[in-house]
């Protein structure tokens, strides 16, 4: 079963949780603000699943979601008492993958995680297939399936596990538009139950990384998903 990371000030919270979690098999650590969150994390690699809350002492739920985006790409979800879509659209840009607002019904909460986590179990490094060529290259973007990397101007660019998948999947079909629908759907999984805005925040974060390239070269095509250009 998984290892999962809960992060709340509120101890109450951190204990019912919990206590689900480790009834369904779970290995639970318990932080009781972001900066314990953190140390958590970093302390055991091997962590499958995070649940931040946003309003933590120290350091809040969104900061703690970018900074495990900086090194990995486990399924994080985000719980608030707040609802408006303000805090929802920062929760997803942080880079969260579900939005769960308080209070809750702790057998949905359940629910949500295991989905997650089985997502998480299937989500690995895009194999080779048959047809896929070796390498891709696209003005001065050198995209390498088998390795896993991708090279800009001959400096290789860090990507998350989705990211990369995003990068790979727009740039073997370049000059096709992909929906942000078919995106979740073969990045995500079918069964994904998050937000469809958090494939717009993983996009601004390649587009970012890309630079002039991505400004160039990614474009969104307004109410309807995303494109790289031959």
């Amino acid at each position: 079963m998984a290892k999962i990371l809960i992060a709340d000030d509120e101890e109450l919270i951190r204990k019912l949780i919990g206590d689900c979690l480790v009834k369904n098999g779970h290995t639970v650590f318990e932080a009781e603000d972001g900066e314990k969150a953190i140390e958590l994390f970093k302390k055991n690699p091997d962590i499958s699943l995070a649940m931040l809350d946003v309003m933590m002492p120290e350091l809040d739920g969104w900061k703690v979601c970018r900074k495990i985006r900086e090194t990995s790409d486990i399924p994080v979800i985000l719980v608030s008492a707040r609802s408006e879509d303000f805090d929802q659209i920062m929760g997803f840009e942080s880079g969260a993958d579900d939005y769960v607002t308080k209070p809750f019904s702790l057998a949905v909460l359940m629910r949500r995680v295991e989905s997650l986590l089985q997502r998480g179990e299937v989500q690995t490094p895009v194999k080779e297939k048959k047809k896929t060529k070796s390498v891709i290259e696209i003005d001065g973007l050198t995209v390498k399936p088998v390795a896993h990397e991708v090279w800009l101007d001959n400096k290789e660019v860090d990507f998350t596990v989705k990211e990369f998948n995003i990068v790979l999947k727009l740039c073997e079909n370049a000059g096709m538009v992909y929906s942000r629908n078919r995106l979740l759907d073969e990045v995500w999984g079918m069964d994904y139950v998050g937000d469809i805005r958090t494939v717009d925040s993983h996009v601004a974060r390649i587009r970012t990384k890309l630079g002039e390239w991505g400004n160039k070269n990614l474009v969104t095509i307004y109410g309807t998903g995303y494109k790289v250009n031959k």
